[in-house]
């Protein structure tokens, strides 16, 4: 197994068992600054609508629980989107080969926080839809500090035990859809991520 293999290996044993993994650099920094100017074209520009929640005849903004803006990646990809979905279809195949989810496929966005925005504690998989296993968030931000907020706050346990990530360009955050309540803190800054998760067929 070569150093690229290992690094999804070693993303899929965490997922296996704690069933989180937090990996810096995932991205190169070359490739997460083509996407960051990408994402940040195309808000500037108003490609970006607001988000909400729920799905289907459900869906509906609900800006109590969360006020950012997303952009779904859609075909064509530009190239840097290209690039950055084949890092993920390796991870998938060292996901499935690990831990035998029979993941198919994976849905993703982009996501701009503006300052003093957040997304309240939640979970990523639908009640009456359970198709979302694996979530995967990368970072896009510039020399972030704690200072900034923003942070993603993984809880743990049911005592609520978290862990919080700074939302650093490069950095992949990873986690069971079904299992981990999560939420973004304040942002005290304009903050960009792709947010996605790898999916069953049902």
């Amino acid at each position: 197994m070569n150093h690229t293999s290992d690094k999804y290996a070693a993303i899929a044993d965490r997922l296996a068992s704690p069933g989180w993994a937090i990996v810096p650099n995932f991205l190169s920094g070359e490739l997460a600054q083509s996407l960051r100017d990408e994402a940040l074209g195309r808000y500037r520009d108003g490609s970006f609508r607001a988000a909400g929640v729920g799905r289907g005849e459900g869906w509906r903004r609900a800006p109590g629980i969360r006020n950012d803006q997303v952009l779904w990646l859609d075909e064509p990809f530009s190239l840097p989107q290209s690039r950055y979905l084949a890092e993920l279809e390796n991870l998938r195949l060292a996901i499935n080969r690990s831990l035998y989810l029979g993941l198919w496929d994976f849905e993703g966005h982009y996501a701009v926080y503006a300052p003093g925005t957040r997304y309240v504690r939640h979970l990523d998989r639908f009640s009456n839809a359970k198709q979302r296993r694996v979530t995967a968030i990368v970072y896009l931000n510039d020399a972030w500090q704690p200072e900034d907020g923003g942070q993603l706050r993984i809880y743990l346990d049911a005592e609520d035990n978290a862990h919080d990530v700074l939302p650093t360009r490069g950095t992949l955050a990873c986690f069971l859809s079904d299992t981990f309540y999560h939420e973004v803190l304040p942002a005290g800054r304009e903050r960009l991520s792709l947010t996605g998760w790898f999916r069953t067929r049902e």
